[in-house]
């Protein structure tokens, strides 16, 4: 049997599953992370004697904080694939399209699998949301240019495949034999949660096919969303987002633009703020803002200037996954002439995310009424993603299906597992 990858393109990490001889192993394909076996899906073009050098994942991020505005930072590509409006970016004098740039991280990964298991694989079974969009011209695009990409990288043989059914796959491994349960899936990614209630067992005579699908759900709220509200509510006062000033010209307060406000709250747009138009506005409003205001926005345009958002943005959810087993946690940054010590509770936190979660628990409350079940008959809730830890969104599916029925396995790679269980039945 030909070797075959299961390929969990995340908006913000992927992760690679082999199907080699009929058993499905996890790879480390990012060396240097801490997280070896999940790859930051980045990528990072720098100009270097004349030369294009491009770097994926954990290295990508190195080489982004060294050089910073040097280079050309892109994150979260996966979320553009939608975009029909996104047709080319130019890099150094040279087009990429959104299947060239997701192509090139694809292709890594492949190089990197290959490496590692010394086989050469064309078979790969890729993992999608459940919906891209509800806009089905969009849903088409996004699903066309991802088949177009991992053939660019290099597959011949390739198949798409839920993520939550991946996961459900995962979770079946873990059934007795003969046994049957319906169980709902919450696969929570950066950028997006997905939910899925499906039929799931280990039966002789269920085959190797597709599984029963009972319902599908998603919305675009993600561990990036929850990351942004402790920002915006405990951080961005360091860099000056409360500052109101009198204009030069009159007597109305003026402060920073939403656009900056906006920016501020991703990391990987906070570049973005380096135009002169916008750089222009701060100093404008440093001119007539008191001494402790004006320090404030030095602050911001120290972020900005030294492109630090990266080291920023990991001491928030740093503070973000402490916060799933403590009542409090401190967001803790003391570099590039700043000190921010900021304590976050858990109440807090929940309160800063309830109106997300609730909008998380109306998709789940659809999703398992368009399955046309009761509470009673779902066996199990199977969680998979960083965001599956916070407590406020657990209670969600013990309130809805009781607590003893929540499982959970390798929050960042279980999606990746099922891909390589998939994987291993291609033809």
């Amino acid at each position: 049997m030909s070797p075959a990858f299961g390929i969990d393109f995340g908006t913000s990490n992927s992760a690679l599953a082999a199907s080699v001889d009929g058993r499905v192993e996890l790879l480390d394909i990012d060396p240097g992370n801490p997280l070896s076996n999940s790859l930051k899906s980045i990528l990072y073009f720098i100009k270097e004697e004349g030369q294009h050098l491009s770097f994926v994942g954990y290295e990508g991020v190195k080489q982004y904080i060294d050089n910073g505005a040097e280079g050309r930072y892109m994150q979260s590509i996966k979320s553009f694939l939608s975009d029909t409006s996104f047709q080319k970016t130019n890099v150094y004098g040279k087009n990429y399209t959104i299947e060239e740039l997701v192509g090139h991280l694809l292709k890594t990964i492949k190089e990197r699998g290959e490496k590692i298991i010394g086989r050469d694989v064309d078979q790969v079974v890729l993992g999608r949301p459940v919906v891209f969009s509800t806009d089905e011209e969009r849903e088409r695009t996004a699903t066309r240019r991802l088949i177009k990409a991992a053939r660019i990288a290099g597959f011949k043989e390739i198949s798409l495949q839920m993520e939550p059914v991946a996961a459900a796959r995962a979770y079946e491994k873990s059934l007795a034999p003969n046994q049957e349960q319906i169980v709902l899936v919450g696969d929570f990614g950066a950028g997006s949660s997905d939910f899925t209630v499906l039929k799931v067992g280990n039966l002789p005579h269920a085959g190797d096919g597709e599984k029963e699908i009972l319902s599908v759900g998603g919305l675009y709220i993600g561990g990036d969303n929850f990351d942004a509200r402790i920002m915006r509510h405990k951080v961005a006062k360091h860099y000056g987002t409360d500052v109101q000033v009198k204009s030069m010209f009159s007597d109305n307060l003026t402060g920073l633009s939403p656009l900056v406000m906006s920016h501020l709250m991703q990391w990987h747009r906070i570049p973005w703020l380096r135009r002169p138009q916008t750089l222009g506005s701060i100093k404008e409003l440093k001119v007539c803002a008191g001494l402790r205001d004006k320090r404030l926005l030095e602050n911001l345009e120290r972020l900005i200037n030294d492109n630090y958002g990266y080291l920023l943005f990991r001491a928030i959810e740093s503070t973000k996954c402490r916060l799933s087993d403590h009542d409090e946690a401190t967001v803790t940054f003391k570099d590039y002439g700043i000190v921010i010590e900021e304590p976050v509770t858990k109440t807090e936190f929940e309160d800063m995310i309830r109106d997300l979660v609730a909008r998380i628990d109306a998709c789940v409350a659809d999703t398992l009424a368009n399955a046309g079940i009761g509470p009673e008959q779902v066996n199990a809730v199977f969680l998979t993603g960083g965001s599956s830890y916070i407590p406020l969104i657990r209670a969600i599916f013990g309130a809805r299906l009781g607590a003893d029925k929540i499982k959970t396995a390798d929050a960042f790679t279980s999606v990746a597992y099922g891909l390589g269980l998939e994987a291993g039945l291609m033809k």
